[in-house]
């Protein structure tokens, strides 16, 4: 029972229920902060999804596709006239702009075992939680430029460009597409801001971080001029010493009495 519940909250949480399956979703706030970035777009993966395609004693994965929102409507599919997915990449599409490009392959999540939620909050598993839940487009910033590498690659997104993103359920064995999500809803990812367009204006600060700056301006006022006042006050009682040490000094040698000299 308990394990229901959590499979159950799981699912509601990450907002792959059957109601709300169509598509890839991004990531909750409470899993991916700061999610988009300039560069990344972390989605959740397909728990659930796919369940009512998957057959026994099958093999499947799963491909993830990305395209920019300014791609047309007619490059959008994913599969050729046979069924099979496509195998474009980042470099043929030119980034998504000319039509979707794979972007991940990976095995379809166990929705009969999904992370447990209460590992989130533990530092040493939180890490393998949100990797066995998320994916994160746009993570890879070297796979473009090794000759080497063979595998599906992920480079960086385009900042301030509007993304969709589509899951589809590959037969292994077969080769060809089994099911597949609609493109997701367009996600941005952020823009970059220049040193000179941030704003430092006191205007667009609030009300209390300007008291504030007030009170410390003041403060640092009054110990600057109390480190001053004290400078002064005993470079002058320096003076004054030294001033009375002399006069002490003339005074003492005036009364002493002159030796007279003896006339022979």
């Amino acid at each position: 029972m308990c394990s229901h519940w959590v499979l159950l909250a799981f699912c509601c949480l990450g907002q792959l229920c059957a109601d709300q399956s169509l598509k890839p979703q991004i990531a909750a706030p409470q899993l991916a902060t700061n999610n988009p970035t300039l560069t990344t777009v972390a989605l959740e993966k397909p728990f659930c999804m796919f369940d009512s395609s998957l057959r026994p004693n099958k093999s499947y994965v799963i491909y993830l596709y990305t395209m920019k929102e300014s791609a047309s409507a007619i490059s959008s599919l994913v599969t050729d006239n046979s069924s099979k997915p496509l195998d474009s990449t980042f470099q043929q599409t030119s980034g998504g702009q000319l039509g979707p490009y794979k972007a991940a392959l990976f095995n379809v999540p166990n929705c009969a075992s999904p992370p447990k939620l209460a590992d989130v909050g533990d530092v040493n598993k939180v890490s393998d939680v949100l990797k066995q839940y998320l994916f994160r487009v746009g993570d890879d910033g070297t796979c473009l430029y090794d000759p080497n590498f063979l595998a599906v690659c992920n480079p960086p997104l385009a900042p301030d460009t509007t993304y969709r993103f589509k899951y589809v359920l590959l037969d292994s064995t077969e080769g060809i597409m089994k099911d597949q999500t609609l493109w997701s809803d367009p996600i941005k990812t952020r823009k970059v801001k220049l040193p000179l367009k941030i704003d430092t204006w006191p205007g667009r600060r609030s009300g209390d971080m300007i008291v504030i700056t007030s009170i410390l301006s003041v403060l640092v006022f009054l110990l600057l001029a109390g480190f001053l006042a004290s400078v002064s006050s005993a470079v002058m009682g320096s003076e004054d010493s030294s001033a009375e040490t002399r006069s002490v000094s003339q005074t003492t040698q005036q009364s002493e009495p002159r030796p007279q000299l003896s006339s022979e």
